[in-house]
């Protein structure tokens, strides 16, 4: 992890919680969520990844934590949910938070391709970088 992101997630909180899928991790600054693990089997693989991921040295909880909990429990229970919860992507490139951004427009239940971010972008021809910046997306299901 770059020097960056150990900065980032310096002050932020975790929370590992029990999903219908498994254990699930979180992170949030101050600002916002910036770190989802998603569900697996063992407990203590997903408290390693998020503290791994982030250089967090403890478990807590804050109120973007406790909120988006409740609306991850939702989603993997089947439902469908509004996350409408702020974002801490303060540290990454501003393409990465463009095409996030972009991401986030695709409807509910649709797909677009990567040549469809990149023209939404207004970056036709980065759609191997659109890619990439899928493939590093820090918040799952909440950036599709």
């Amino acid at each position: 992890m770059s020097k960056r992101h150990d900065a980032m997630y310096h002050y932020c909180s975790l929370a590992v919680f029990k999903t219908t899928f498994g254990w699930a991790g979180i992170a949030a600054s101050e600002r916002g969520i910036c770190k989802i693990v998603l569900p697996e089997k063992d407990k203590n693989a997903v408290e390693k990844e998020l503290i791994s991921e982030t250089s967090a040295s403890q478990i807590s909880n804050n109120k973007f934590i406790e909120q988006a909990i409740k609306l991850l429990q939702k989603y993997f229970s089947g439902q469908r949910v509004l996350f409408d919860l702020p974002l801490d992507l303060r540290y990454y490139t501003s393409f990465q938070r463009a095409v996030w951004g972009a991401a986030m427009e695709i409807p509910y239940g649709e797909t677009r391709a990567y040549v469809w971010i990149a023209k939404r972008i207004k970056s036709s021809q980065a759609t191997r970088a659109v890619g990439q910046a899928m493939g590093a997306n820090p918040i799952p299901i909440i950036i599709p």
